[in-house]
Protein backbone atom coordinates (compact mmCIF):
# COMPACT_ATOMS: atom_id res chain seq x y z
CA UNK A 1 0.00 0.00 0.00
CA UNK A 2 1.61 3.54 -1.35
CA UNK A 3 -1.56 5.40 -1.08
CA UNK A 4 -3.29 7.91 2.27
CA UNK A 5 -4.45 6.92 5.17
CA UNK A 6 -8.20 8.71 6.61
CA UNK A 7 -8.50 8.25 10.27
CA UNK A 8 -12.62 9.54 10.90
CA UNK A 9 -13.08 9.47 14.79
CA UNK A 10 -9.49 10.41 15.18
CA UNK A 11 -8.34 11.06 18.80
CA UNK A 12 -5.82 10.29 21.20
CA UNK A 13 -7.36 6.12 21.74
CA UNK A 14 -7.00 3.41 19.48
CA UNK A 15 -7.32 5.83 16.20
CA UNK A 16 -4.29 7.47 17.03
CA UNK A 17 -2.34 4.75 17.52
CA UNK A 18 -2.94 3.25 14.17
CA UNK A 19 -2.69 6.72 12.71
CA UNK A 20 1.22 6.20 14.20
CA UNK A 21 1.29 3.21 12.97
CA UNK A 22 0.43 3.75 9.50
CA UNK A 23 2.27 6.69 9.40
CA UNK A 24 5.75 4.96 10.13
CA UNK A 25 4.70 2.64 7.41
CA UNK A 26 4.87 5.94 4.75
CA UNK A 27 1.50 6.64 4.57
CA UNK A 28 0.19 10.13 4.37
CA UNK A 29 -2.42 10.48 7.45
CA UNK A 30 -5.55 12.31 7.05
CA UNK A 31 -7.79 13.02 10.30
CA UNK A 32 -11.18 14.15 10.55
CA UNK A 33 -13.52 14.78 14.33
CA UNK A 34 -14.86 16.89 16.42
CA UNK A 35 -12.51 17.39 19.16
CA UNK A 36 -10.20 20.60 18.15
CA UNK A 37 -7.43 20.08 20.42
CA UNK A 38 -7.54 16.22 20.00
CA UNK A 39 -7.25 16.12 16.38
CA UNK A 40 -4.82 19.24 16.71
CA UNK A 41 -2.45 17.19 19.34
CA UNK A 42 -2.32 14.40 17.12
CA UNK A 43 -1.67 15.95 13.64
CA UNK A 44 1.57 17.70 15.89
CA UNK A 45 2.68 14.37 16.97
CA UNK A 46 2.80 13.13 13.36
CA UNK A 47 4.05 15.85 11.71
CA UNK A 48 6.79 16.12 14.14
CA UNK A 49 7.51 12.70 13.71
CA UNK A 50 7.76 13.31 10.01
CA UNK A 51 4.53 12.05 8.50
CA UNK A 52 2.17 14.31 5.97
CA UNK A 53 -0.68 14.67 7.68
CA UNK A 54 -3.61 16.97 7.07
CA UNK A 55 -6.52 17.29 9.44
CA UNK A 56 -10.36 18.17 9.61
CA UNK A 57 -12.90 19.31 12.33
CA UNK A 58 -16.17 17.68 11.45
CA UNK A 59 -18.95 16.36 13.88
CA UNK A 60 -19.40 13.07 11.66
CA UNK A 61 -23.28 13.23 12.36
CA UNK A 62 -23.42 15.94 10.34
CA UNK A 63 -23.72 14.51 6.59
CA UNK A 64 -22.60 17.67 5.37
CA UNK A 65 -19.72 18.63 7.19
CA UNK A 66 -18.12 15.22 7.19
CA UNK A 67 -18.84 14.82 3.11
CA UNK A 68 -16.81 17.81 2.51
CA UNK A 69 -14.19 17.13 5.44
CA UNK A 70 -13.29 13.23 3.79
CA UNK A 71 -13.10 14.75 0.01
CA UNK A 72 -10.56 17.38 0.77
CA UNK A 73 -8.80 15.55 2.39
CA UNK A 74 -8.41 12.70 -0.26
CA UNK A 75 -7.68 15.27 -2.77
CA UNK A 76 -4.84 16.95 -0.44
CA UNK A 77 -3.52 13.34 0.06
CA UNK A 78 -4.29 11.12 -2.69
CA UNK A 79 -5.88 7.96 -3.02
CA UNK A 80 -7.08 6.50 -0.33
CA UNK A 81 -5.68 2.72 0.90
CA UNK A 82 -7.13 2.90 4.51
CA UNK A 83 -10.14 4.55 5.70
CA UNK A 84 -10.76 4.05 9.56
CA UNK A 85 -14.11 4.31 11.29
CA UNK A 86 -13.30 4.97 14.93
CA UNK A 87 -16.03 6.67 17.07
CA UNK A 88 -19.24 6.05 19.33
CA UNK A 89 -21.60 7.80 21.57
CA UNK A 90 -21.11 6.54 25.22
CA UNK A 91 -24.05 7.63 27.38
CA UNK A 92 -24.64 6.07 30.49
CA UNK A 93 -28.27 4.97 30.56
CA UNK A 94 -30.28 1.71 30.95
CA UNK A 95 -32.94 1.17 28.62
CA UNK A 96 -35.59 2.19 31.22
CA UNK A 97 -34.05 5.68 30.84
CA UNK A 98 -32.52 5.81 27.61
CA UNK A 99 -35.28 7.77 24.82
CA UNK A 100 -35.62 6.68 21.91
CA UNK A 101 -34.62 9.80 20.82
CA UNK A 102 -31.31 9.47 22.61
CA UNK A 103 -31.21 6.11 20.94
CA UNK A 104 -30.79 7.35 17.41
CA UNK A 105 -28.74 10.27 18.00
CA UNK A 106 -26.29 8.12 19.22
CA UNK A 107 -26.67 5.25 16.57
CA UNK A 108 -25.95 8.30 13.80
CA UNK A 109 -22.60 8.91 15.57
CA UNK A 110 -21.71 5.12 16.04
CA UNK A 111 -23.58 3.61 12.97
CA UNK A 112 -25.43 5.94 10.73
CA UNK A 113 -21.54 8.31 10.15
CA UNK A 114 -19.96 4.91 8.95
CA UNK A 115 -22.19 5.22 5.56
CA UNK A 116 -21.38 8.59 5.46
CA UNK A 117 -17.60 8.31 5.72
CA UNK A 118 -17.69 5.11 2.96
CA UNK A 119 -19.85 6.99 0.33
CA UNK A 120 -17.34 10.31 0.32
CA UNK A 121 -14.22 8.63 0.33
CA UNK A 122 -16.18 5.07 -2.52
CA UNK A 123 -14.51 7.61 -5.31
CA UNK A 124 -10.82 7.59 -4.09
CA UNK A 125 -10.55 3.60 -2.95
CA UNK A 126 -9.38 1.52 -5.58
CA UNK A 127 -9.04 -2.23 -5.71
CA UNK A 128 -6.68 -3.22 -2.60
CA UNK A 129 -8.16 -0.63 -0.19
CA UNK A 130 -9.51 -1.98 2.80
CA UNK A 131 -12.06 -0.37 5.30
CA UNK A 132 -11.21 -1.54 8.95
CA UNK A 133 -13.84 -0.38 12.34
CA UNK A 134 -13.43 -0.23 15.56
CA UNK A 135 -15.48 -2.58 17.19
CA UNK A 136 -16.31 -4.29 20.50
CA UNK A 137 -17.72 -6.73 22.84
CA UNK A 138 -20.24 -4.56 23.40
CA UNK A 139 -21.84 -6.02 20.44
CA UNK A 140 -22.93 -9.29 21.92
CA UNK A 141 -22.40 -8.31 25.76
CA UNK A 142 -23.66 -5.05 26.42
CA UNK A 143 -23.82 -3.41 29.86
CA UNK A 144 -27.03 -2.72 30.26
CA UNK A 145 -25.95 0.62 32.21
CA UNK A 146 -24.96 1.99 28.57
CA UNK A 147 -27.61 0.32 26.52
CA UNK A 148 -26.40 2.26 23.16
CA UNK A 149 -23.45 1.66 22.77
CA UNK A 150 -24.13 -2.59 22.59
CA UNK A 151 -26.35 -1.26 19.88
CA UNK A 152 -24.12 0.76 18.32
CA UNK A 153 -21.47 -1.98 18.07
CA UNK A 154 -23.86 -4.55 16.94
CA UNK A 155 -25.40 -2.49 14.13
CA UNK A 156 -21.93 -0.96 13.01
CA UNK A 157 -20.65 -4.82 12.68
CA UNK A 158 -23.96 -5.75 11.13
CA UNK A 159 -22.85 -2.64 8.33
CA UNK A 160 -19.61 -3.36 7.64
CA UNK A 161 -20.89 -7.15 6.68
CA UNK A 162 -23.05 -4.92 3.79
CA UNK A 163 -20.20 -2.97 3.03
CA UNK A 164 -18.01 -5.56 2.57
CA UNK A 165 -20.27 -7.41 0.11
CA UNK A 166 -20.93 -4.40 -1.71
CA UNK A 167 -17.52 -3.20 -2.70
CA UNK A 168 -15.70 -6.82 -2.67
CA UNK A 169 -16.19 -7.49 -6.31
CA UNK A 170 -14.11 -3.87 -6.75
CA UNK A 171 -11.29 -5.45 -4.79
CA UNK A 172 -12.18 -3.17 -1.90
CA UNK A 173 -12.87 -5.23 1.72
CA UNK A 174 -13.84 -4.47 5.08
CA UNK A 175 -13.57 -5.61 8.28
CA UNK A 176 -14.45 -4.75 11.73
CA UNK A 177 -12.09 -5.54 14.56
CA UNK A 178 -14.01 -6.48 17.68
CA UNK A 179 -11.97 -5.45 20.72
CA UNK A 180 -12.79 -8.35 23.33
CA UNK A 181 -11.44 -6.28 26.77
CA UNK A 182 -11.29 -2.50 28.05
CA UNK A 183 -9.01 -0.68 26.78
CA UNK A 184 -6.04 -0.15 29.24
CA UNK A 185 -2.87 1.67 29.66
CA UNK A 186 -1.02 -1.84 30.21
CA UNK A 187 -1.86 -5.54 29.10
CA UNK A 188 -3.33 -7.07 25.98
CA UNK A 189 -5.35 -3.90 25.64
CA UNK A 190 -3.56 -0.77 25.09
CA UNK A 191 -4.08 1.39 22.49
CA UNK A 192 -0.85 0.49 20.87
CA UNK A 193 -1.47 -3.73 21.23
CA UNK A 194 -5.51 -2.68 19.66
CA UNK A 195 -4.00 -0.66 16.71
CA UNK A 196 -1.86 -3.44 15.80
CA UNK A 197 -4.49 -5.85 15.82
CA UNK A 198 -6.19 -3.65 13.29
CA UNK A 199 -3.10 -3.60 11.43
CA UNK A 200 -2.70 -7.52 11.16
CA UNK A 201 -6.44 -7.11 9.81
CA UNK A 202 -5.29 -5.18 6.39
CA UNK A 203 -2.98 -8.29 5.35
CA UNK A 204 -5.97 -11.10 5.30
CA UNK A 205 -5.34 -12.90 2.39
CA UNK A 206 -8.08 -12.03 0.12
CA UNK A 207 -9.25 -15.38 -0.39
CA UNK A 208 -9.83 -15.91 3.25
CA UNK A 209 -11.20 -12.76 4.20
CA UNK A 210 -13.14 -12.24 7.30
CA UNK A 211 -15.31 -9.38 8.02
CA UNK A 212 -15.20 -9.48 12.13
CA UNK A 213 -11.83 -10.49 13.75
CA UNK A 214 -12.00 -10.66 17.25
CA UNK A 215 -9.29 -9.44 19.13
CA UNK A 216 -8.96 -11.54 22.64
CA UNK A 217 -5.88 -10.41 23.60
Amino acid sequence: MTGSVIITGAGPGVSGSLARLLAREGHPVGLVGADERAVGDLAADLADAGARVGSRLADLTDAEATHAAVTGLAAELGPVDVLHFNPSAFREKDPLELTAAELLEDVALGVGALLTVVRAARPHLREGSRITVTGSMAADEPWHRAASLGVQKAGVRNLVHSIDATLRDDGIRAVSVTVRGALSREGAFTPDRVAAAIRAALDQPVGEWRTEIPYSG
